[in-house]
């Protein structure tokens, strides 16, 4: 009767997805489903980006992939090679499936390959994780993946970008499932161990006795995680968006008025009034302003007398211009700059200067800046798992080329433009992108218009947790500047009178979630007073009878204990 049931199944597949059956039928009636519990399981984030001669042992003992039983040659009529696959029974909508594997393959020299889960119930199927895979060594394939409805049985298989491809080989395959619960434990557990520290404050008398019950308040008066927003010409004498703005972030990203065609609209005509207000602003209120950019690859967005130029002397004399124009002004006003804006997807100025143009912006940069970090600034790497040109591995794959070419580099940026984003799948790319210990910011989150306000406001949240508990995550920063009629990029916190919208309540909500307003307390039998903190600068006040302190320190990230030690004055 099973087999007859997946049969029937099977022909609800569009034709494009139509599978040989015959392999599967064969295997089908003899496979029975095994429960598996994900209790007491904790999320694993190792990963890896290089290429191994032999590969790691699967994550979680293979998860639920231990029961699952193989397809050798799993196969369907649209591009593309597949290869060992694995049959699934009874998968759940409340979910989290994270998924890993070793992959290799025999071909050409590379490959991007992406895993795929198939439901046969309704034939839907959705990308997991890709892995720019070679032929002479063992490639980590990482990611995990969401259902939109429970699929009674599904088959997880391999797909190839390449028609050339032939068999792809897959080791220690791994498939852990996690409650909504669990997942979001994980989450919490690890904002604890990484953004916020314990605390053991000390009380002594002027002889070095402890005191016992002297009272202990703790204020904080600044985060240490940057969190912040993009914010345009239209916050310039607007006192009402300035106060909500710097009641909120900490660090802010001009949205246009840095860019080339911004300040340079005609050749020698610069313009950097509104760049200079704006970093005015943001100075006022001590958030940290990143530099948002020095050049973007993507033609569109050049200045048209750029494009417009002859030779490649007079364009490399303009971007040299650009360059030297741009950071001797600002030099050391900027924590961060973008310094090649989508270079995965466009390729504006290497197509015209040749593959080691982008080297020599970063050096160049370096030089007129020696202080601030120097990024890469992409989209779809976190968003989205089918857009190869922007793969984890993509991005790694063009670091490393760069630093061939000598570049030493800082900073990875993550745009995050989403719609409907695949949580686990952005904490398996921010795992592989970790390996490289390097700053991760998410530089550009919002969520698509094409959702209503609320549910733009739920995947937001998703989305912003996911980043504050990652370890490998530095920044945030939301894509919601506000323009002259009140509308934004995709995404708006407020209204037009600067009143909440669905999406700036879940900012508050975490906001308020992420700080340690006051603690309260007072010293023990040892004279001791112990609390956890998240991290920042603090205030403290300690009183006994008629003496009393007062001081201020901070927490910055660390396993050790902060020891605080106060003595009391007569």
């Amino acid at each position: 009767m099973e087999a007859v049931a997946v049969a029937a199944s099977w022909a609800l597949l569009p034709p494009r997805t139509k599978v040989l059956l015959l392999p599967l039928l064969l295997l089908v009636a003899s496979l029975t489903p095994h429960a598996s519990s994900a209790d007491g399981v904790r999320y694993d984030y190792k990963a890896y980006t290089e290429c191994k001669g032999h590969p790691e042992p699967a994550l979680y003992n293979g998860g639920i992939l231990r029961w699952a039983k193989k397809i050798k040659d799993f196969r369907t009529a649209d591009e593309g090679n597949y290869s060992p696959s694995f049959v699934l029974y009874n998968m759940s909508a409340a979910t989290v499936y994270s998924f890993s594997c070793w992959v290799k393959f025999d071909g050409p020299a590379t490959v991007h390959v992406k895993a795929k889960i198939l439901s046969l119930d309704n034939g839907e199927s959705q990308c997991l994780g890709t892995a720019l895979v070679r032929n002479d060594c063992w490639s980590f394939l990482k990611g995990g993946f969401t259902l939109s409805s429970a699929s009674q049985t599904s088959v997880l298989f391999f797909q190839t970008a390449s028609p050339n491809a032939s068999m792809v080989s897959i080791r220690s395959a791994s498939l852990q499932p996690f409650s909504p619960e669990q997942w979001s434990q994980h989450r919490e557990d690890r904002i604890e161990l990484i953004r916020k520290r314990f605390v053991n404050v000390h009380v002594s008398d002027s002889s070095g006795g402890r005191v016992v019950g002297a009272k202990i308040a703790v204020h904080q008066m600044s985060r240490d995680f940057p969190f912040g927003s993009a914010i345009s010409k239209t916050i310039l004498g607007n006192k009402p968006y300035q106060d909500w703005f710097s009641k909120r972030f900490n660090a802010a990203v001009f949205e246009n008025e840095l860019k080339w065609y911004a300040t340079e609209p005609s050749p020698g005509k610069e313009d950097y009034a509104l760049a200079d207000q704006l970093l005015q602003f943001v100075q006022s209120t001590d958030a940290v302003a990143r530099g948002h950019n020095i050049f973007w690859e993507d033609p569109k967005y050049t200045p048209w007398w750029v494009k417009n130029l002859t030779g490649a002397d007079q364009l490399r004399a303009a971007v040299a211009g650009r360059i030297e124009s741009l950071l001797s002004r600002y030099k050391g006003d900027f924590v961060h700059w973008d310094v090649s804006n989508e270079m995965l997807h466009f390729d504006f100025y290497e197509s015209r200067l040749g593959r080691n143009a982008t080297a020599e912006f970063f050096r160049t940069a370096k030089r007129a800046d020696p202080l601030a970090t120097l990024f890469l600034n992409d989209f779809n790497v976190v968003e989205v798992c089918d857009d190869i040109s922007s793969s984890a591995d993509s991005y790694v794959s063009r670091l490393r080329q760069l630093a061939d070419a000598g570049v030493t580099f800082e900073g990875i940026g993550l745009e995050g433009h989403f719609g409907k984003p695949n949580i686990p799948y952005v904490r398996a790319v921010l795992d592989k992108l970790g390996t490289l210990r390097l700053p991760v910011w998410l530089t550009e989150i919002d969520i698509s218009s094409a959702l209503d306000r609320n549910t733009q406001a739920a995947y937001l949240e998703e989305v912003l947790r996911e980043g504050f508990a990652h370890p490998s995550v530095d920044g945030i920063m939301l894509w919601t500047a506000m323009d002259a009629n009140a509308s934004c990029y995709q995404m708006c916190l407020t209204d037009g009178s600067f009143v909440n919208l669905p999406a700036g309540d879940v900012v508050d909500r975490l906001l308020g979630e992420w700080q340690t307003k006051e603690v309260l307390g007072a010293t023990n039998d040892r004279g001791s007073f112990n609390f956890s903190a998240f991290l920042g600068e603090y205030k403290l006040s300690v009183s006994y009878l008629n003496s009393s302190a007062e001081g201020t320190f901070s927490l910055a990230r660390s396993d050790d204990t902060k020891h605080i030690t106060i003595r009391l004055s007569p």
